[in-house]
């Protein structure tokens, strides 16, 4: 595993393009999103929802996360979004639902 990270809120991350999507984090990503965000490399990150439960559809992206990426450290100089398998974006879709945000 190339990470250890315990998934436990939803927030809401704009593309410097303005698009915007969803994404499945926790309280240290979330803050390297804000640094993200202050040094340019995405427009904005916004807490959706926090403690979120952690279910089967949670453990299971959870999982995938870790397998895949890695938390970046302070000095990044870029961000990079975690891509979605179909089967991962289903993943995210029930977690959305679970907890009222869809």
């Amino acid at each position: 595993m190339k990470s250890h990270e315990v998934l436990t809120l939803i927030e809401e991350i704009t593309r410097n393009d303005g698009t915007k999507y969803i994404e499945i984090s926790n309280m240290v990503q979330n803050g390297r999103a804000e640094l993200a965000a202050e040094r340019g490399f995405i427009k904005q990150v916004r807490i959706l929802q926090l403690n979120i439960p952690h279910s089967p559809h949670v453990a299971k992206y959870e999982q995938y996360i870790n397998e895949n990426y890695t938390m970046p450290t302070e000095d990044m100089d870029h961000f990079e979004e975690w891509k979605k398998t179909p089967e991962m974006q289903k993943e995210v879709d029930i977690i959305l639902k679970e907890n009222h945000i869809s």
